[in-house]
């Protein structure tokens, strides 16, 4: 399909595969696990709320009662900010055996906390939460993926193109300050996302690692959903005003779900709304912090020391021959 032919109001046919997307009882994981769903694939929603999640499941399952294609949904808990947590959900899934197409790498601190807080495993909650869970998870689920020959898309921001922090303290033990939490942790993102295709290459491992942005997606230009979406009336007259520059949340999935099911797409690519803070999903180029292989390799050793994983790349490259 030629890439500027791509509807993402129509996507194509995903009846047996299956993708497993982090924090997807709202924002942009609830609208990539209803895209995808639609489109027939079997979707493994997680979260780290129970209540939180099976009402996302019900409001996901409501939103699809006409839809042309099965619905197939299940829900995992899962904490991204602990370790704990993400070595359950991953033995739950390789418990299942059913193979995993792609992994969608959503969770995250969008407004970090005003002071520095810990989470039990000493690491510092918005990097933990938006880059070491998802790390670990990965690494945990590559021998699946591999086996499937799938994908893993990491979600960045395109605020690292305007703050491009270098990451060198990125638990911020010198200094914290909020709005560096957030986007040193995107910077960080994306600079795992390449530095994951290149070493999934090098090992020979068929799992490509993709990296997108969602644009300036609000909450307050979403549909509003019971238990997902219910933003106040300030949140709405705010949102839009700022209509000219930016998307509901429903829309900045797009180019999330692109980066994870079009087959035209392939490792080591970054993707966005054409428009950059709003539109239909194409190639882009990241700030030039996220393409520098020192940054990124100092970050992937940070990521190996805090989690105490380090990723099976031989057991999978075989897996991925077999």
């Amino acid at each position: 399909m030629p890439r500027d032919a791509w509807d993402p109001r129509a996507l194509p046919d995903l009846a047996g595969r299956s993708y497993l997307v982090t924090g997807s009882n709202a924002g942009l994981g609830f609208f990539s696990c209803e895209q995808l769903a639609r489109a027939g694939a079997h979707v493994v929603m997680t979260g780290r709320n129970p209540n939180r999640l099976t009402a996302a499941r019900i409001a996901l399952e409501r939103r699809l009662a006409d839809a042309a294609r099965p619905v197939s949904v299940e829900t995992l808990l899962l904490d991204s900010s602990n370790l704990g947590s993400i070595r359950a959900a991953a033995a739950t899934v390789r418990g299942r055996k059913k193979k995993l197409d792609g992994l969608l790498l959503n969770a995250g601190i969008v407004h970090p906390p005003r002071h520095r807080e810990m989470t039990p495993d000493r690491n510092e909650i918005v990097f933990a939460t938006n880059v070491l869970g998802h790390f670990a998870l990965a690494g945990e689920l590559l021998i699946a993926l591999a086996a499937a020959r799938g994908r893993m898309v990491w979600v960045g921001s395109m605020s690292t193109t305007l703050w491009p922090y270098d990451p060198v303290d990125p638990q911020l033990e010198a200094g914290y300050e909020p709005w560096r939490a957030y986007v040193q942790s995107k910077v960080a993102t994306t600079a795992l996302a390449y530095e994951a295709d290149r070493r999934l290459r090098a090992a020979r491992v068929p799992v490509a690692s993709v990296a997108v942005h969602p644009g300036y997606s609000r909450r307050g230009r979403t549909p509003r959903i019971r238990g997902v979406n219910e933003p106040s009336r300030l949140n709405r007259f705010v949102s839009n005003l700022q209509a000219p520059i930016s998307q509901s949340k429903e829309h900045g999935a797009w180019a999330l779900v692109r980066a994870l099911v079009d087959p035209a797409i392939e490792g080591g690519e970054y993707w966005g709304p054409a428009l950059v803070a709003h539109g239909k999903p194409r190639r882009q180029s990241s700030a030039k912090i996220t393409r520098d292989r020192e940054v990124a390799a100092r970050l992937w050793q940070a990521c190996e020391d805090a989690t105490r994983m380090r990723w099976p790349l031989e057991k999978a490259s075989r897996a991925g021959r077999r």
